[in-house]
């Protein structure tokens, strides 16, 4: 079985097989918006920075699956990701988090050089963090907000059928008599296996998580934090990202979505960006 080096940058990827140029490299790009920013700095390190923003969406993001269609996404098990990260403050306002997804909520008609893909059920495998209104509590009793390592598989349905039926579930969910109800049934759908990371955001760990065909893991700085049989569904795209967004899906809240206004710059910061599996290894930019 051939192994492959990747080296991937910001922009389109030098590709290696023994010296040998290979053909479809991943491509690492970036999606801002609201005045967000990826910077790359020395040492192979991004910054993903968004500013001060009183009112409006801001995103900083890197990834490889925002130009491709769901089902040419490049990550699938084995494979092993780690990096160092931290924040520049110890309790950014919003979400942020690195690993793997499908990018299931985006309904895009190819708009800003996106894919053109309609909502799917949602596959994730991160680390993430999500500061209070964030309330998303799908693997009791760890709490619905927080710094997390966390994996989620969602049942397997049809686009045609997801969409009515997620539309239906976010108007009931409203209705304080059958909220509870409903969304204990919204949540059912899903298998999901969380931890809470007992480390400082702002301060460099280094983090990894373990991809197997029947299990998962994460660790920080060596230390097994999360092992679990859940899995997400292959494939999956990359995703490093900081946003000042809110969500909320629990019985006692329902679904909400939202912007929480920052008083500050906040950043968040990646260096040594590895994945490694049977097939390929991922490097950063500079490591040949």
């Amino acid at each position: 079985m051939t192994r492959r080096l990747y080296l991937i940058a910001v922009g389109p990827a030098k590709i290696y097989n023994r010296g040998m140029p290979l053909s479809d490299p991943p491509t690492m790009k970036t999606l801002t918006a609201g005045g967000g920013e990826v910077t790359a700095l020395e040492n192979d390190t991004h910054a993903l920075q968004i500013e001060a923003i009183p009112r409006g969406y801001a995103v900083a993001q890197l990834d490889d699956y925002h130009h491709l269609a769901r089902r040419d996404l490049k990550w699938r098990p084995p494979l092993h990701l780690r990096l160092q990260a931290r924040t520049s403050i110890r309790e950014p306002s919003g979400t942020l988090g690195f690993g793997f997804w499908n990018d299931p909520f985006s309904l895009s008609m190819g708009l800003a050089g996106t894919a053109r893909r309609v909502p799917a059920s949602p596959q994730t495998l991160w680390f993430f963090y999500g500061s209070p209104p964030n309330d998303m509590a799908l693997a009791p009793p760890v709490p619905g907000h927080g710094w997390k390592a966390a994996v989620l598989r969602a049942a397997s349905i049809p686009a045609w059928v997801l969409a009515p039926a997620a539309l239906a579930a976010f108007c009931a969910a409203r209705i304080p008599l059958i909220r509870r109800l409903v969304m204990k049934a919204a949540i059912g759908t899903v298998r999901a296996d969380e931890a809470l990371i007992d480390v400082s955001l702002s301060d460099f760990h280094q983090y990894e998580l373990v991809w197997q065909r029947d299990a998962v893991q994460f660790l920080v700085d060596g230390r097994l934090i999360l092992e679990s049989s859940v899995t997400p569904r292959a494939p999956l795209g990359f995703v490093a990202w900081i946003d000042n967004q809110y969500a909320v899906a629990s019985p006692e809240g329902g679904f909400r979505f939202g912007v929480i206004p920052t008083d500050q710059p906040q950043t968040l910061l990646i260096s040594d960006l590895r994945i490694d599996g049977e097939l390929l290894t991922l490097a950063p930019a500079g490591d040949a």
